[in-house]
Formats: C-alpha cells, structure tokens, sequence
C-alpha cells in the first residue's frame, strides 16, 4: 500500500502556479507536489489544463505566477533542454523520434560518447544496453526505429528519458494509439519505473487505467485544482462528477422511442467473410440504436466495414431500405445514406495536414461542384452550419485539422455524416480517445441521430456506453452474434457471460 502522501518530501512541488494564453485562464493557482517513487495521475476534461500543468514541469512553457521547487529549491525552467538537465523528461502522445536512424542513434541522441570530435560507436552502444539492462527493457539496438510498432517506439522513448537519468517523467496519454495488450504492457513498465524510484506523472482520459496504475489522483476543472486524494479513495464515478460538476444521471441522454411497425432500414442476412465473422443476421428500425459488443477481434468492426463497402464479403445479403444493397464502394454507401465513423479517426477518418473545411466537405466534393469548379460559398456556409451544429470548438474552419482537440476532431467526424442526410449511422468506438464531457456531447449527437428517424449501429468496448446508448445489443464472440439482448436482460453480466462465451 501506498504511504500517505504527507509522509514523504515531495521531489517537485507546484506552488501557486498560473498561466494565461490569451483570453484563456490555462491554469490558476495550482498547488499540488510529486514524489519519487510514486505514479501521480492527473485527469479532467479537455480544457481543464493537464497538458498545460504537465509542459509548465517539464519547461516548455512558463508560469505568469507561482513557483516551482526542486528537491525545496526554487528552480525557473525556461525551456525543455534546462528541464532535462535536471532529470524532468516527457513522454508525449506524438514521439518525437528519428525514424530512419537506430534505436541506438534515437537513445544516445545529444548523450554520445565521444573521442575529440568524433563519436565513438562502441561505448555508445554499450551504454545504451546498459540502460536496457538495468530496466529490463530490450530492443534489437540496430533496427530502424520506423521499423517498430508504436508501443516499442515508446519504449525507446522511454530508454531516451531514462538514459539521461530521470528523476521525473511525464506520461501524456501513452495508451491512446495501442492495442488492449500492448496497453497492458505499457501500464506494468510505467509501474516499474516508479518502483524504481522514478516520479511518474501520468495524464490520461482512460479512467480505469489511472484507477489501475496511480498512487495518487489530482483532479483539474477549468484550469483549477479540484483535489487530490489517495487512489485508493476514488472511484470512476468519483472522478467523472469531480470532473465535470454534474451528477452521473446526466451523462447519457434520453433514447427517442421506437416504433415497432417501421420497416428496417438495415436487413443483414447470412452474412460472412472468411477468418473475420460468419453467418451475421440481424435488422435496424428508423430511430434505434443498435449496439454491437464483444472483445477486440470478435470481429465487429470488420463487419461494420462489410456493411459500408470498404470490404466485401464472402456470402450473404444486404437490404437497405427495403431494397437488396449491392455496394460497389464508399461513393456508392455514402451516397445512398450510410455514413461511418471510424474506429481510428487519425488513421481512418481524417486527411491530417489539411484544413477543418477540406476534412468535413470531402466527401460531398462532387455534390458541391458544377462546370465552373467547387462552390466555395457553398462549401463553407454548409460545413459553417454542421459543425455548428455538432458544437465544434474551432478558431476558423481553414484551421488545420491538428488543431483541434481529440474531442473536436472527433466531432468533425459527425459533422462530416450529418452533412450527408444519412439514413443510417455506423459509429465505431465513437469516443474512444476523448474526455468525458466530449462524451456527453456525442452522445447527444447520437440520440439526436436517432430521433431524427436514423437508425444507428453502435460499436463500443465500453459496456456501460452499450447499456446507457442503445434500445438492443449483440453481442460478438469469435466472428459469431451470441446474444441478442434488450430490456431488462441487458446488463453488464449478460454483455460479459456472452462475450466470454467463444473465448
């Protein structure tokens, strides 16, 4: 168990520390300190000012007020190079590696051992196993690091920091692009970094993950330090009223009701596609929310993509609006009223680099064009109206993309497929990622889909989003639908038992 927090000399402490950019108040007044040894987490909703707190320690920008203490002595950080001088490193969400030199060259960077002017390779390399040996952690030291998956990359982000003798390393959302196991795997080598003596601030919107790994819980709300308690004194629900001030019977919106005599709009028969799912048969109503749970690699998304045309599958049929669908493509789904919004919405749904506008309008481009070229005036009054809409927080729609948070950009997505009039709404994972306020918001998006005679399919890993967004579940295990469940036999036990059942 973890000592009380007051027992121990903090390693670095926050003292009074503010900070404004603009109009916007980022932070104000933080007192909160950090111990070695310990795995601190921070959380609250976009906006509440984690990632701020987080670069004010590792100097990449400065307080207007207040004062940071190393060890008891005042220190000013004026940029992340004097950070890391004093062994306060980060690990962000975005690595900042090379990715066609080594992992040797990406560890020892700016730290190579020397002869005159030249590097001398051989020590270089040793010390770098050293390092991997010392915290266990092992990367073939030659391979390319654009040649590893994103958890070793992170790996050798996390060698870099500890190779130039760490004391404090911030953790920014770590876990937002892996896999369930690689996840996994992160979260017990965070952990060991603290048992071995290292401060480890951790900033995440994964709340089982911070109830999992920290010591202690720092909530923030609108730049201001809400508390900080024990871990042990949390609990999900704890935190999501701390984080957004409201009562949890607020965070889903009411479900429009269903009328039982409407004609599917979706009708899936017999439908398979070889080592992904097989024999898949179910329909959706105008206005219900259909969700499709289960353990990763059941085979859900997979299915959603069959439905929508980016694969195709082996056998079976479609009818959409009481018609046989044969799809001959995305073009071909969207333009006949199915919109998707993707598991992966930086890999899958978004151009980045490009503008606000150029990633909602993209796929109406044909609809908003004549002879004479695209009808710019027309492109931004309609994407000025759904992003409105779907409350997109942006500074102007030629903003890039990259410039939004996760949140918003997510919000894009669903501004991208109303602008469309679909008649049905895929949504897989749709607030994966994304803090607990943007949840509700898109929730309210989602119902009001629905009450506008949608019919929507709902994938999610979360089961208390299945149970609090949708009229009907099914349940995916081993490519196979294994329950269908509604009313009061959907629970979080029946979504479990069935899930587990192929397993």
């Amino acid at each position: 168990m973890p000592q009380n927090v007051q027992e121990i000399a903090p390693l670095l402490t926050l003292s009074r520390v503010s900070k404004r950019f603009g109009e916007t108040q980022a932070l104000s007044e933080i007192e909160v300190m950090f111990q070695a040894g310990k795995c601190h987490a921070l959380v609250g909703e976009n906006g509440a000012g984690k990632s701020t707190l987080g670069k004010i320690l590792l100097g990449v920008h400065q307080p207007d007020q207040g004062e940071i203490l190393l060890e008891g002595t005042s220190v000013s950080l004026s940029s992340p190079a004097e950070g890391g001088k004093l062994g306060l490193v980060g690990i962000a969400q975005e690595l900042s590696l090379l990715p066609e030199r080594s992992v040797v060259d990406n560890i020892a960077l700016g730290r190579e051992i020397t002869n005159g002017p030249l590097v001398n390779t051989k020590k270089t390399r040793q010390q770098v196993l050293e390092v991997m040996r010392q915290f266990d952690m092992y990367l073939e030291p030659d391979i390319l690091v654009g040649e590893l998956p994103v958890a070793e990359q992170q790996k050798v982000e996390i060698l870099r920091a500890l190779s130039r003798d760490a004391k404090l390393i911030v953790f920014d959302e770590p876990t937002a692009r892996l896999a369930t196991h690689e996840a996994s795997q992160l979260l017990q080598l965070i952990k060991s970094l603290a048992e071995n003596g290292k401060a480890v601030i951790y900033v995440s919107h994964f709340l089982e993950e911070v109830l999992e790994i920290s010591d202690t819980i720092t909530v923030l709300r609108n730049g201001e330090h809400v508390r900080t308690n024990p871990t042990n004194k949390e609990t999900r629900d704890s935190l999501i009223i701390a984080m957004t001030g409201q009562d949890l019977q607020h965070q889903y919106p009411q479900l429009p009701k269903l009328k039982n005599t409407d004609t599917p709009i979706l009708k899936v028969k017999n439908l398979s596609r070889k080592n992904e799912f097989e024999n898949i048969s179910f329909e959706i109503r105008p206005g219900e929310i259909v969700g499709l749970a289960g353990l990763v690699g059941s085979g859900r998304s997979e299915l959603a993509h069959a439905i929508y045309g980016s694969t195709m599958p082996d056998t079976g049929q479609i009818e959409f609006c009481g018609e046989a669908f044969v799809r001959t493509g995305v073009e071909h789904s969207i333009m006949s009223g199915i919109a998707l919004i993707p598991e992966a919405r930086r890999t899958q749904g978004l151009v980045l680099g490009r503008s606000i506008l150029e990633n909602t309008s993209l796929p109406y481009l044909a609809r908003l064009s004549s002879w004479l070229g695209l009808n710019k005036a027309q492109e931004l009054s309609e994407v000025n109206k759904y992003c409105s809409n779907t409350q997109v927080k942006h500074a102007g729609l030629h903003m890039d993309i990259d410039s939004l948070s996760g949140g918003n950009q997510q919000k894009i997505l669903f501004a991208r497929a109303a602008m469309g009039a679909p008649k049905m709404l895929i949504a897989d994972e749709p607030t994966r990622g994304v803090d607990i306020g943007a949840k509700r918001s898109i929730y309210d998006l989602i119902a009001d889909m629905a009450s506008k005679g949608e019919a929507v399919l709902l994938i999610s890993s979360e089961i208390e989003e299945i149970l609090g967004m949708c009229h009907r579940a099914l349940v995916m295990s081993r490519g196979q639908i294994v329950a269908e469940l509604s009313g009061r036999q959907l629970t979080k036990k029946a979504v479990m038992k069935a899930a587990f059942s192929g397993v």
